[in-house]
């Protein structure tokens, strides 16, 4: 999707103000870049969890052309859900902790790059995933990974207030890695059992991958792109402590598709059934608990990004 005969675009920018003030002069910085291009901003602030993808829902086809998340992979799932049925495309401003997802789509630092792009840049499809759990209505949609096991209890654990303080000074990463460390002192060994595609497999942890990149830059799943129609996921076999630190310790190297008890499976359909009531990590916040099945969206998203 082009935007139209080279006019800027009229921007809904979703702002989540929790990020602090550090955050909030890039967001000015950016907004004052886009203006300069032309671009109509309009800035909408969230007052509670949940209230970007109501804003993000009421966006007007008629008044804007795109709706934009300004936060992290949070703020932007949120942003995702909202527009689950909206023509509009979705860009991002990335003010968050690790920003996934703006690597992933290799989005520039440079302020008045970020806003070129978002006022111009053509938007193309991307397959979102969907995790429903058992009689929902709907499913939450992501754009990152959804996962269980070692990875889930990180975030289901992680100190929240303390994340926004250490965010507001640009260390909100400490946060996990405190986390991090009381899961390793308390580690309880676990195992899950899923389907992929009606294929059974079981092991210590899990993750759909829709992106390449985990926690920042570190590679997860190499061949996991934005734009197909599946997910590429990742089975860890082994359980317990020794075994999650030489696993993060692969990953930081870059070596973690060559560890003998790590697999990689394409699937368009992964059900989720033990352990029931096992937290699920849906683009770095827990979502819901097991049973859960994931699957790719019925439809695409139009997702902003810089040229090919």
């Amino acid at each position: 999707m082009d935007n139209n005969e080279g006019r800027a675009r009229r921007l809904l920018v979703i702002f989540n103000p929790t990020a602090g003030n550090r955050a909030q002069r890039r967001l000015a910085e950016w907004q004052g870049c886009l203006e300069r291009l032309g671009a109509a901003v309009s800035l909408c602030e969230t007052k509670a969890p949940r209230h970007a993808e109501a804003l993000a829902r009421a966006a007007n086809p008629a008044l804007v052309d795109a709706v934009v998340a300004a936060g992290g992979d949070g703020t932007i799932n949120e942003v995702l859900n909202g527009l689950a049925d909206s023509s509009l495309p979705l860009g991002m401003l990335p003010l968050g902790t690790a920003n996934v997802l703006a690597g992933e789509i290799g989005l520039p630092s440079g302020p008045m790059d970020v806003a070129r792009i978002l006022a111009f840049a053509q938007a193309r499809p991307v397959w979102p995933g969907e995790a429903w759990a058992e009689g929902a209505a709907s499913g939450q949609r992501f754009l990152i990974m959804a996962g269980i096991g070692f990875d889930a209890d990180v975030v289901e654990r992680l100190d929240l207030p303390l994340k926004r303080r250490l965010a507001k000074l640009g260390l909100g990463k400490l946060a996990y890695v405190a986390s991090i460390i009381g899961r390793l002192r308390d580690y309880r060994p676990c195992s899950y059992r899923a389907e992929l595609d009606g294929v059974a497999v079981d092991g210590a942890s899990l993750v759909a991958a829709k992106a390449h990149f985990y926690g920042g830059r570190f590679v997860l799943a190499p061949a996991a792109r934005l734009d197909e129609p599946a997910f590429h996921v990742v089975l860890f076999g082994r359980a317990g402590r020794g075994a999650a630190l030489g696993y993060m310790a692969a990953m930081a190297a870059g070596m973690l598709p060559r560890c003998s008890s790590v697999r990689i499976v394409a699937a368009r359909q992964v059900r989720l059934r033990e352990p029931p009531g096992a937290a699920v990590q849906i683009d770095g916040d827990i979502h819901l608990r097991l049973p859960v099945t994931l699957r790719i969206a019925a439809t695409p998203l139009q997702l902003i990004q810089p040229p090919l």
